[in-house]
Order: C-alpha cells, then sequence, then structure tokens
C-alpha cells in the first residue's frame, strides 16, 4: 500500500481520516464477479494501472444457484481464463430444460417436456457464485490489484473528469480515497444510479422472485425412476438432471439448478398481474407448497427440506439505469440494470459490461481520449436493455404454461440468441464483447421482429384464457431437440419454431369467443387449477 499523509483531526476517539494523494488511476467498489472481472481484465491490459478494489464483506455468501449461458462461459472461458477452476468446482450444464402441465394430480412422465436429447455443443455450468466470486476476486488480487476487504463505503464524490473521492470504513479507521476512475459494481445497491437519479424500476415488467436452497431433492437419473418410467428415461440421451430444469406455469416459471455438493436451488419467478404465491406458514413453506402443486415439483420436492436460513425474496424485480458512466465513473454488471432470470442474463450483462468498461479504464490509462466510449456507452446501453426485454421478457409469463407457446418461443429465442450473439463471440470474443447487443439498424430490426412475435404468442395465450382453455395441450408429449450449434443448421429449429407457432394459430381459430364462467378466476389462480 501506498504511504499516507494522516491528519489528526477532532473525530470521535478510534477514528481517524486518512487523505491519500491521487492514490489509484481506477477504484472499483465491489469484488464479485462484476467487479473482479472488470478489474482483472484492465490489469492484463494495463499492468502498471494501480486499481483498488473495495468490498464490503469478509467472506461471500452463497447466492442464488446461477447457471450460464454459451455467452457468459465463453466470456469466462476465452477471455477471464476460467476453464480450469469452472471444471474443478463447479457441474456442467446440460442445456435447459422445461416441463408443463396439465393439473396437479398428472402423471410425472404424462407431463409435457421440452429440452435437448443429446449433451450440449457448447459449454456451460451450474456455478456456487460464491465459490466463483471468491476465486476470481483472488484472480485479480495475483494480478496485482490492491484489496481492502471488509470496507464500506460511507460516501462518495463525483467530480467530473477530475479526481474521485471515496470515504469508507477500513479496520476501525475512516478513510479518503482519491481516483481518477470509480466502477460502480455494487450489484442492486446501483450505488452511483440511486445517488444521481438514474435508477429506473421497469414498472412494464412487475415480476417477483423467491428462492431457497434444498436437500433431499429426488434425483432425476435414479435407477429407481428408469424403472418407474423406462419410456420417459429412454427418450433422452443426456442427464436430466445436469440441465437448468424449469416448471412451467400461467404468470410463473421455477428453476431447479443442481449445486456440486448436493444441494439444489429452486426459486419461482412470477408476475404479479396474473399469480399469487400458495398460502403457508412461512415463505419458506409457500415456495414449498408452490413446488410440489406441480406433478414434476411434487416428484422432485416432495420429501425435500429447506436449508434453514437460506430463504430469499425480492420483490420488483427488474429495472435498469438511465445513464451508466460519466467522465470518472462507470457502473457495471448489477449496477446497470437486470431483467429476468429466465435464460440467465445477468452473467451476459455482466460480460458485456464489465469488458466494455475494462477496455474503456485501460485506453484512459493510456492516456487515449474515451469521450467516445462514454457517449457511446450511455446512449448503447439503455437501447440494449430495453430491446432485449421487449424482444425476449414482454408479456411472457400469459403463455409461460402454454407448452406448445413455450416451446416456438424456445426455439425461436434460442435460435436468434445463436445467430445473433453466440456465433459472434465464439468466432471473435475481444471485438464481440466490446460492443452491445442488438446495436445499430440491424439491432433494431431484429428485437423488433422477436418482439412481434413474443406479442402474438401472448395474444394467443389470452385468447386460451378468454376461452377457459388454458393448458389443454399439456400432456402426453415431450419434444427433444438435438441441440443448437451456431452454423447454418439453427434453420431446423427456426423452422421448428415456426411450425409450432403456426399450429397454435390453428388452434387459435377454433376458440370460442364467448368468454367462459372461470374467467375471473384463471387469471389469478395457481396454474395448476387454471
Amino acid at each position: 500500500m501506498i504511504d499516507a499523509l494522516i491528519h489528526k483531526l477532532p473525530f470521535p476517539s478510534r477514528t481517524r481520516i486518512i487523505f491519500f494523494s491521487m492514490d489509484y488511476d481506477v477504484a472499483i467498489v465491489g469484488g464479485a464477479f462484476s467487479g473482479a472481472a472488470t478489474a482483472l481484465v484492465l490489469k492484463r491490459r494495463r499492468p502498471d494501472a494501480r486499481v483498488l478494489i473495495i468490498e464490503k464483506t469478509s467472506e461471500f455468501d452463497r447466492k442464488v444457484g446461477e447457471s450460464t449461458t454459451e455467452v457468459s462461459s465463453c466470456y469466462m472461458t476465452r477471455i477471464l481464463g476460467l476453464t480450469h477452476h469452472l471444471g474443478h468446482h463447479h457441474l456442467p450444464k446440460q442445456g435447459l430444460r422445461l416441463w408443463c402441465s396439465r393439473d396437479p394430480n398428472q402423471s410425472f412422465d404424462d407431463c409435457v417436456e421440452l429440452g435437448a436429447r443429446y449433451g450440449a455443443r457448447l459449454a456451460g455450468f451450474q456455478v456456487d457464485r460464491a465459490t466463483l466470486d471468491t476465486h476470481l476476486l483472488e484472480q485479480a488480487v495475483r494480478a496485482g490489484c490492491e484489496l481492502m476487504r471488509p470496507a464500506k463505503v460511507t460516501s462518495l464524490e463525483l467530480h467530473d473528469g477530475g479526481e474521485q473521492l471515496v470515504t469508507l470504513d477500513f479496520q476501525q479507521q475512516q478513510r479518503t480515497i482519491r481516483a481518477r476512475w470509480i466502477v460502480d459494481a455494487t450489484g442492486r445497491a446501483a450505488m452511483i444510479a440511486r445517488k444521481l437519479g438514474h435508477f429506473r424500476p421497469n414498472l412494464d415488467h412487475p415480476i417477483n422472485a423467491v428462492w431457497a436452497r434444498f436437500t433431499g431433492v429426488k434425483e432425476w437419473d435414479s435407477y429407481e425412476w428408469r424403472e418407474k418410467f423406462p419410456e420417459m428415461a429412454n427418450a433422452c440421451r443426456t442427464s436430466r438432471e445436469w440441465a437448468t430444469n424449469h416448471l412451467m406455469g400461467y404468470g410463473w416459471w421455477c428453476w431447479i439448478i443442481p449445486l456440486r455438493g448436493g444441494d439444489v436451488s429452486a426459486g419461482v419467478v412470477y408476475d404479479s398481474r396474473i399469480f399469487e404465491l400458495p398460502a403457508g406458514a412461512n415463505l419458506a413453506q409457500r415456495l414449498h407448497n408452490h413446488l410440489i402443486s406441480h406433478p414434476v415439483g411434487r416428484a422432485i420436492f416432495g420429501e425435500a427440506q429447506t436449508i434453514e436460513g437460506d430463504v430469499h425474496a425480492f420483490s420488483a424485480l427488474p429495472y435498469w439505469s438511465e445513464k451508466v458512466c460519466g467522465d470518472g465513473w462507470a457502473a457495471v454488471g448489477d449496477a446497470t440494470g437486470f431483467i429476468d432470470p429466465l435464460y440467465s442474463p445477468g452473467l451476459d450483462f455482466c460480460s458485456f459490461t464489465s469488458y466494455f468498461v475494462a477496455d474503456l479504464l485501460a485506453r484512459s490509462v493510456a492516456g487515449e481520449e474515451v469521450s467516445a466510449l462514454l457517449e457511446y456507452y450511455n446512449t448503447q446501453y439503455p437501447a440494449t436493455y430495453r430491446r432485449w426485454f421487449e424482444a425476449l421478457y414482454q408479456d411472457k409469463y400469459f403463455f409461460m404454461g402454454e407448452a406448445d407457446l413455450m416451446a416456438a418461443a424456445l426455439l425461436l429465442d434460442v435460435a436468434s440468441y445463436y445467430v445473433g450473439l453466440v456465433r459472434h463471440v465464439y468466432r471473435d470474443p475481444e471485438c464481440a464483447f466490446a460492443r452491445f447487443p442488438f446495436e445499430g439498424r440491424t439491432g433494431r430490426i431484429a428485437a423488433a421482429v422477436m418482439g412481434s412475435y413474443q406479442r402474438r404468442l401472448a395474444t394467443l395465450a389470452k385468447n386460451r384464457a378468454a376461452a377457459g382453455r388454458l393448458g389443454e395441450i399439456n400432456s402426453g408429449w415431450r419434444e427433444l431437440y438435438d441441440g443448437f450449434v451456431p452454423d447454418f443448421r439453427l434453420r431446423k429449429q427456426f423452422a421448428q419454431g415456426l411450425w409450432r407457432w403456426w399450429r397454435a394459430e390453428l388452434k387459435n381459430l377454433t376458440l370460442s369467443p364467448r368468454r367462459a364462467a372461470a374467467t375471473a378466476t384463471a387469471a389469478t389462480a395457481h396454474p395448476s387449477e387454471a
């Protein structure tokens, strides 16, 4: 640590204010994935950069179990170099798998299954974020970053184009750090966005989440189940247990993510306009009651127990920042915004934002003019956020419980993702992560096309709800895919998705325009009852 000029001032006993000269080029507030990744990429680009990481916790607690996508996996393996760590300390991910039911008394093997038949073509992982964040922070320190931990930021002064001041409590002392750049990696706390008034809730997407870790969860690929459901077991050539399994319903979905060591992360995300959690003695019981209301959930979680003290909830889950940088500060990861955990886009946003900001800072430390990069980030991030939301998530919860509509969406969504993002990041990671998705005229067109079929699928589901015919098709079939690859073979998935969509349009022609008597309750009832 560089020497400091210490001034004794009339502050309470045991408190000192320590003033530094221009101590660091960059001070990063938050040492988890986004902050550590930004620091690591920056130090590799500019080894001479003076980088400080300020982390408020003494150790990372266990976050929600998290899946990586093909894009975030590429970032972690190709850019950050975490292949060895991911392979030895986390679980391989075998795609995602959706389960739709018609009624709560349905047999497990009668539920509709959508997912991969074979193993994933590209790497993906089921990660324990506490383990991953700890390793990545250690890598940043080994690369030459300084670390203050645990350290609590108490105030922040931002000066456009000048020195930024961070006051913090560290080792029973109050210190003020001076740096040219401050990086906000504080996650949902979004320290700078809230301070400057740029924080915005996404009111168009009123979703909430409840999650916990469970023990005693049934094994998906057990010998017992293979004997009990031989046809279902033989239909799939890969492990169902290593997939991110999703239970789907009207207005909600649940994730089931295995973690190394045997625990399972499970949670529900729901649209508060059309769904309410069932009653229970406490939040853990309400979540468990909901899980076992689905036939697949009952088979998996019937004897499971929540880990005490490991139940969490967020209301008003999505938000975004109207401005993500200035001449002296930049936000990364969840400090910029969050949309929805379906399809696991969170680490994708962390990857794009941390790489872009690290590159911007490396250029600034080298003496380059970065005003154009700041303008691009402030302009493109809100556009990317809005287009990503409208293309994939807006009103999707209205058709989540309809197996054929979700089949169409899954095929078209994932195939579009492979064409628009996966193909580019694997071909040239450094170039691809330096630009944001949905940029320019091509991005606007792609978002508009994707948004149009999302809206149409939502309309079809609303028509079914109005006719009292939700969930009619949710039994007796499964659709298993050969796998997605980022080349011309995606045309098969596009064709399958369009075929599913067109069949749903034909079904829509047979619906009675008369509203069913139970429509009013169908919109709010538990999905298995709708």
